[in-house]
């Protein structure tokens, strides 16, 4: 049973389809992972090639499968664009631990809009069910005559 804790490092993006006609973009991204949400800080005139370094934390347990990433840029005068998406399969990092930053593709309607950096971690939980101390289990102090 997978259950533990997911550290996303969101790195950076390149090669972005830049939303804004007049100025550069101004992207963010939108961290989903099953119920869970968190939002990056916005990446303020950094056009189509932003950096986040920014860490982001879930806990997740066996029912989870994915990591979904949605860029957005932000607009001031009106709605928010969506500049596309990525969805991160997390079987690898629940058997290896550690993916170190991977570039994977940013879609939307099913064509490549760029690609974003994202490194992953995963540390388990402890399993405190089968965590016997030597008083309570026995062992050489039951044993030992004086």
């Amino acid at each position: 049973m997978v259950q533990g804790t997911l550290h996303v490092l969101l790195v950076s993006a390149k090669g972005l389809d830049d939303a804004d006609f007049l100025g550069n973009m101004d992207p963010y991204a939108i961290l989903t992972c099953r119920s869970q949400e968190q939002k990056s800080s916005i990446a303020s005139g950094a056009g189509n090639e932003p950096e986040w370094n920014e860490t982001f934390v879930f806990t997740v347990s066996d029912s989870t499968t994915d990591l979904i990433i949605k860029l957005f840029d932000k607009d001031t005068f009106s709605s928010d664009d969506f500049v596309g998406e990525t969805k991160i399969l997390l079987d690898t990092v629940f058997a290896e631990g550690n993916l170190p930053p991977t570039v994977y593709n940013v879609v939307k309607d099913q064509e490549y809009r760029g690609e974003i950096k994202v490194g992953l971690t995963f540390t388990p939980s402890e399993d405190r069910s089968l965590d016997f101390g030597e008083e309570e289990f026995g062992g050489w102090k039951q044993s030992s005559r004086e």
